[in-house]
């Protein structure tokens, strides 16, 4: 009677084969551990993940690395391992040991995933696990993440987040606790080269030599633009009747795919170069037309908003202080309030940045004072400076002498504190667009006795 109120399960699609037109990139994708071209730091023989997954004991994980470095073949080979050990123990399962639920971040909402724990409420009921893998895990807030706590907590899935960010910034500490961070690789030019090699034979198609090595190398470590584009190299040679794939239809595959804003590719390194240059150069223009490539081409936000609150201490600095402040405001409208409406905070970062006064004299004076450590190594501050926080710490001097600022007119003293024989050092000169700084600098040195 139950049977006839069921309904099929939304996860049989997740873990069936592929279609035979679905693109070559899910066609290929891994069923077993053994078919997986890369990651051998996480799943070779006697790793802790590979041998979870072999047991059949796997733990909810976040999974993190560039696209196309197996994150959704692993969360799936979590969810039908199972049934391989079986069958080659001589039995077979009737199902996969996990149902597969799979949403992405970026389009799922709080009753996607409601509906998502009840089913698997339901099925922990019956004795069946469920995998739950959230891709773009980072995508969701402060909210939805704590929302899925609960569920992993007591067992009813097992997540699998997929991030191309770093989790230990992206994702709340709590679920992190809960969770083991893996951390993916890019392949390197001679995995492609294997996995290439073989999607060959599952397109019937052959390539001129030079092909495969072109592919590996240019597709910058992500299996999937190399196979998208081994497919679409293999389909042009076939419509024009040619037996083999050459050189330029490879070159001819990638370029077309190039015309689109590839976040894991050049396009993401030069347009965020090409932004910071045009603010840096006090160009707003510029700086919004590379911003708006960006934003129209899927660029993560909060990527953006990370590079503007660098420019703004590195390029702007003391010579606007306030440039800071507009950038991390920015940067907490883009979590508070999400695209598209943050796109309006990003603009007026843009312009504000680009427009501000420049200086570079805070990044230099660390640089330089980073390479006079580098050479001459750390000495110990004076005695005065070091700390006397500790149990006898005054009986070794710790402390002793030290002259507090705010007793003196002007909250500044005349005391040493550089190490002995160091007292020369001087790692910061203001630029001219700091003539506020350069002011103070030259009272405070000349307060306290030295030379300006």
């Amino acid at each position: 009677m139950d049977q006839l109120f069921n309904t099929p399960e939304p996860e049989d699609a997740g873990t069936a084969p592929p279609a035979a037109d679905a693109p070559l990139a899910a066609r290929m994708r891994p069923t077993t551990l053994d078919e997986v071209v890369g990651q051998e730091h996480l799943l070779r023989e006697g790793t802790a993940l590979r041998t979870a997954i072999e047991q059949g004991a796997p733990h909810s994980m976040i999974l993190f690395g560039p696209p196309g470095t197996g994150k959704t073949t692993i969360a799936r080979l979590v969810a039908t391992h199972g049934r391989e050990t079986a069958a080659e123990g001589g039995l077979e399962w009737a199902e996969p040991p996990y149902a597969f639920e799979e949403l992405s971040a970026v389009q799922a909402g709080r009753a996607e995933v409601r509906e998502i724990m009840a089913r698997a409420a339901e099925r922990r009921r019956a004795g069946r696990g469920t995998v739950f893998f959230l891709d773009e895990i980072h995508r969701f807030n402060k909210a939805q993440q704590d929302a899925l706590l609960p569920a992993v907590e007591d067992g009813t899935v097992l997540l699998i987040g997929a991030t191309t960010e770093n989790p230990y910034f992206e994702v709340n500490s709590a679920l992190i606790s809960r969770t083991r961070v893996y951390e993916l690789r890019a392949l390197d030019a001679a995995d492609l080269e294997r996995l290439l090699e073989r999607a060959l034979g599952q397109l019937g198609c052959t390539a001129e030599d030079g092909v495969v090595a072109f592919l590996a190398d240019r597709a910058g470590g992500d299996a999937r633009t190399a196979l998208n584009a081994l497919e679409l190299a293999c389909e042009t040679a076939g419509r024009d009747g040619r037996p083999a794939a050459t050189v330029a239809d490879a070159e001819d595959a990638l370029q077309r795919k190039a015309v689109l804003y590839d976040r894991a590719g050049d396009k993401h390194y030069d347009y965020i170069s090409a932004w910071i240059k045009s603010t840096r150069g006090s160009d707003p223009d510029a700086s919004l037309y590379y911003l708006a490539i960006m934003l129209e081409g899927g660029e993560d936000a909060r990527f953006i908003a990370r590079r503007m609150i660098i420019l703004a201490s590195e390029d702007v600095g003391n010579a606007d202080p306030q440039a800071l402040q507009v950038a991390i405001a920015a940067a907490q409208a883009v979590d508070h309030v999400g695209l598209p409406e943050a796109h309006y905070a990003l603009a007026q970062a843009a312009t504000y940045l680009a427009l501000a006064p420049k200086a570079a004299s805070a990044g230099r004076a660390l640089r330089a004072a980073r390479e006079h450590v580098r050479e001459h190594g750390a000495a110990d501050p004076p005695s005065a400076m070091r700390s006397a926080a500790y149990p006898a710490a005054k009986a070794l001097g710790r402390g002793v002498g030290y002259d507090f600022p705010h007793h003196h007119p002007g909250h500044v003293n005349d005391q040493e504190h550089l190490p002995e024989g160091l007292e020369t050092l001087r790692f910061y000169a203001p630029d001219d667009t700091e003539p506020e700084m350069a002011k103070r600098l030259e009272a405070a040195r000349r307060a306290r006795g030295r030379d300006v």
